[in-house]
C-alpha cells in the first residue's frame, strides 16, 4: 500500500508541470491557427460587420491580446474558479461542463468497463486455447476491428439498426421537444455505447490474449499443472492474476484513444457530451472552452495512467514502479 501511495504522489508532482505545459501549448497552437477568432465570434455577420462592431467584439473577448498574455489571464481566472465564457455555447464554461460532463462520463465509463470485462474474459479463453479455431477467428476479427476507424463502425450501426431496421434513434439523447428522461437517454445511448465499446475492445483483447499465452508457457504454470491443477482453477489462480497486469497498463495508455473515439462517436450520433463541445470549440476558436476541455482531457489521461499503474503495483508489489 505504501508503494502505491508513493507512486501516486510522484505522479501528482509530475502532473502539475505537465498540465501547465499542455495548457500553454493549447494557446500557442491556437494562436498559430489559420482560423480567425473574430470570424468565429461574428459568424454570418462577419462580412457585414462594421469596423467599430469588430473592435467592440475584439475588446469584449480580448481577441487582440498576445497568446501568452491570454494564457496567463486564463490561469488567473481559473484559480479563482472562473472558467470563462463560451462563445460557441453562449454560456459560462462551467455551466457547459456541468451540463455535458454526465453524458460523456457515463458513456465513456460504461464503454470502458464493458470493453475491459469482455477483453479480459475473451482474451483469457482464446489465450488458453492458442492456435484453435476460436483463437484464430477471434484474433482475426479483433485485428479487423482494430483497423476500422470508430466513425466507420458508427455509420455502419446507424445504417443497419437505425435506418434499415428502425430499432434505435439516429442521434441525440432525446426526441426533439421532449425533456431528458432516463428511458430516452438509455434508448439513444445504445448505438454510441456499442460503437465506443467495440472500438476499444481489439487492443485490450489482443494484449490479454498475448499475456495469457505467455503465462501458460511459464514455469510457474507448468509446475501448477504438474501438481494436478487445471481448468478454471488454473486460469483463475495462476494465469489471470499475471496476465491482467499488461491489460491494466494498456488501459491507462489508451485513454487518449478513448477521448478521440468519444469525440468521433459523439459527433456522429449527436450525443450531447463534452467531446462534441471540444470539436466545436476547436473549430470556432472558443479559447476558454477549448482550454478547459483540453486541460481536463490531459488530467484524465494522467490520472488514468497513474491509477492503472497503481492498480498493477497493488496487485503485484514486485513490480515496484518508481515513476
Amino acid at each position: 500500500m505504501q508503494v502505491t501511495v508513493r507512486l501516486l504522489g510522484r505522479r501528482l508532482l509530475l502532473a502539475i508541470p505537465t498540465v501547465g505545459l499542455v495548457s500553454l501549448g493549447i494557446f500557442a497552437i491556437a494562436a498559430a491557427s489559420p482560423f480567425d477568432p473574430l470570424s468565429a465570434h461574428l459568424g454570418a455577420d462577419f462580412q457585414s460587420a462594421t469596423q467599430s462592431q469588430r473592435e467592440a467584439v475584439s475588446d469584449a473577448y480580448d481577441l487582440d491580446q498576445n497568446w501568452f498574455e491570454a494564457w496567463l489571464h486564463w490561469w488567473g481566472h481559473l484559480v479563482t474558479g472562473d472558467f470563462g465564457w463560451s462563445s460557441t455555447r453562449s454560456q459560462p464554461v462551467a455551466q457547459v461542463i456541468a451540463e455535458r460532463l454526465p453524458f460523456t462520463l457515463g458513456m465513456a465509463s460504461a464503454a470502458l468497463l464493458s470493453a475491459a470485462v469482455i477483453s479480459v474474459i475473451l482474451g483469457a479463453v482464446v489465450g488458453m486455447r492458442r492456435g484453435g479455431l476460436v483463437d484464430r477467428s477471434v484474433t482475426a476479427l479483433a485485428a479487423m476491428l482494430a483497423a476500422t476507424p470508430p466513425f466507420v463502425i458508427s455509420l455502419l450501426l446507424v445504417s443497419v439498426f437505425a435506418v434499415s431496421l428502425g430499432a434505435f434513434p439516429t442521434s441525440g439523447a432525446r426526441r426533439p421537444g421532449d425533456p431528458y428522461t432516463v428511458e430516452g437517454i438509455l434508448t439513444h445511448a445504445v448505438l454510441p455505447y456499442i460503437a465506443l465499446t467495440v472500438s476499444m475492445i481489439p487492443w485490450l483483447l489482443l494484449t490479454m490474449r498475448s499475456a495469457v499465452v505467455e503465462a501458460v508457457a511459464s514455469d510457474a504454470v507448468r509446475a501448477a499443472r504438474a501438481r494436478g491443477i487445471s481448468g478454471w482453477v488454473l486460469l483463475r489462480g495462476h494465469v489471470v492474476p499475471v496476465s491482467v497486469l499488461p491489460t491494466l497498463a494498456l488501459l491507462g495508455t489508451r485513454l487518449p484513444e478513448l477521448i478521440a473515439g468519444a469525440a468521433i462517436v459523439e459527433t456522429v450520433f449527436g450525443w450531447p457530451g463534452l467531446a462534441e463541445a471540444l470539436v466545436d470549440s476547436a473549430v470556432a476558436l472558443d479559447f476558454p472552452l477549448l482550454a478547459a476541455l483540453a486541460v481536463g482531457s490531459a488530467v484524465l489521461v494522467l490520472a488514468g495512467s497513474a491509477l492503472s499503474d497503481a492498480a498493477a503495483v497493488w496487485i503485484d508489489p514486485r513490480i515496484g514502479m518508481r515513476a
